[in-house]
């Protein structure tokens, strides 16, 4: 997997009621206060806890912490780890969502070598799944990137994660192209799919 990060200079923070009238879910950029965090909600979405897995888990989650502790020291532009940090009535601050998005160039998915934003690493903690979480990170990665003055966003999801494409199509994103790789006939593995979606950028950037 990819870490992006971007130094948090860009503090504009999106804040939005939870379903409970007690909490408030704030979308900002990353820190390195945030690293422990966000690394083990990554681990928890992307790998599994059960069986022998659960012993190679440590490792897998500090693996994913070192890595975003190096990304998170670069200063390269257009590359930014935004969080959701949901803060209860008493005050108490809870990191609960996570997302990345930087530049990549390739003409193997756009067929052309033009610059666009890649969004990855898409990962809410359990408890907070399906409270419109997701939906408000992305959301603002779309702010940042009419910011950054561009007009498409790609990711991938995979073919059987039913859930996660139902959400991305409900909020725009079209498939671009299906792909398929010898893992899928050899582990039978789900096919990878990129989506894309076009955003106008507004008139007053």
């Amino acid at each position: 997997m990819t870490y992006w990060f971007f130094d948090p200079y860009h503090q504009q923070q999106v804040t939005s009621p939870t379903p409970s009238s007690s909490q408030h879910l704030q979308i900002r950029a990353a820190n390195s206060a945030d690293l422990k965090a966000v690394a083990q909600i990554i681990a928890e979405s992307f790998h599994s806890q059960s069986g022998v897995w659960g012993w190679v888990f440590p490792l897998l989650r500090l693996g994913i912490y070192e890595d975003l502790k190096h990304r998170l020291l670069l200063s390269s532009p257009h590359h930014i780890c935004l969080v959701a940090v949901n803060t209860s009535v008493d005050g108490i601050q809870q990191l609960v969502g996570t997302v990345e998005m930087g530049v990549r160039v390739s003409d193997i998915w756009t067929r052309d070598n033009r610059r666009f934003l890649y969004v990855s690493n898409l990962a809410v903690h359990p408890e907070y799944r399906r409270h419109g979480v997701a939906s408000k990170l992305l959301i603002s990665c779309e702010q940042v990137s009419q910011e950054w003055g561009f007009e498409d966003l790609y990711l991938h999801v995979l073919e059987n994660n039913y859930q996660a494409r139902q959400l991305y199509f409900k909020l725009g994103y079209k498939v671009h192209k299906v792909e398929s790789d010898m893992n899928i006939f050899l582990f039978r593995q789900s096919r990878h799919i990129l989506l894309h979606k076009h955003l106008p950028l507004d008139a007053s950037t």
